[in-house]
């Protein structure tokens, strides 16, 4: 708290008492100077917080999985045709066709692909077909970008 002087005006201050006059203003020198070791402290913490452990992992002896001989593509054209393989089925007999072509092997895995004018909502109705008729392995086939 800081306190004002008036000035003095015969050896008395102006107003004619004794009294000091207390000041409400603060001094943020202190606080400026808080900060700006607080921001030192935080720029030379941070690099240090962001340090990666290195860790030795372990190597995989399992095989992969083979790729299989005769994979089941189910394809989405651009009128919104299914085909499975290479013949176009209907939409409602999609479940009988997959069973054929898997031999009703339910976790073989679907490969599916659809073309890019077919939106996803369309994309989407397919794979929930494929999902009722029992099929939860899908993967979706798409184009190697990094030509």
């Amino acid at each position: 708290m800081g306190v004002k002087l008036g000035q003095a005006v015969g050896g008395r201050a102006r107003g004619g008492s004794d009294d000091l006059v207390e000041s409400h203003e603060i001094n943020v020198t202190p606080f400026i100077d808080v900060m700006l070791v607080l921001l030192i402290i935080f720029m030379v913490a941070a690099p240090l917080a962001t340090v990666d452990l290195g860790v030795d992992l372990p190597a995989s002896a399992v095989e992969p999985s083979p790729r299989p001989d005769k994979p089941v593509f189910v394809t989405v054209k651009p009128d919104l045709s299914v085909a499975v393989g290479e013949d176009i089925i209907a939409r409602d007999t999609l479940t009988a066709t997959l069973d054929a072509a898997t031999k009703s092997d339910k976790n073989e895995r679907i490969f599916l692909r659809a073309d890019k004018a077919v939106s996803y909502g369309d994309l989407m109705e397919v794979m929930n077909l494929l999902r009722n008729a029992g099929y939860l392995k899908i993967a979706l086939v798409g184009l190697d970008g990094r030509s």
